[in-house]
């Protein structure tokens, strides 16, 4: 599944995933209960598939960040997210030693791991970027992706 299609909607705890449009917002089921509700379009609603972490150098995707994780974990999930302040620095660190120390805070590191444990929790482990963003990265200008004739 891409995360473009799982949502985060402020006020809401958890996860969705998106189920369809409408016309006054979306219909989405919670990762958590499989409760369906409808967010409109006045909510905060935010695509994982459109998050990136602040590093030194430049932003990483969110996908990128969650890959790594689950390169270090295997199919373990990361800590609690009410592990003290030094165990989730120390985790972070370990999986993006370059994360911008002035703009990523504790409490976002919680809300990734609780992200991340919740997706692993949901068989969602594909942190791959999808195959129609990295054929448009390596295509070349002009390239229509059809053969010669």
């Amino acid at each position: 599944m891409d995360l473009k299609e799982i949502l985060s909607v402020s006020g809401k705890p958890g996860l969705f995933k998106t189920i369809a449009q409408t016309k006054t917002g979306v219909i989405i089921e919670s990762l958590i209960d499989g409760k369906r509700i409808q967010a409109f379009a006045s909510d905060k609603i935010s695509s994982l598939g459109e998050i990136s972490i602040f590093t030194t150098t430049e932003d990483m995707p969110l996908r990128e960040v969650f890959r790594l994780m689950r390169e270090k974990n295997g199919e373990q999930p990361a800590p609690d997210i009410k592990a003290d302040d030094r165990t989730l620095k120390a985790f972070f660190e370990s999986v993006l030693p370059d994360y911008d120390r002035e703009r990523v805070y504790t409490s976002h590191m919680r809300k990734l791991v609780q992200w991340y444990n919740l997706l692993i929790a949901n068989g969602i482990t594909d942190f791959t970027a999808p195959a129609e963003d990295t054929e448009e990265e390596t295509a070349s200008p002009g390239d229509t992706g059809q053969g010669a004739e």
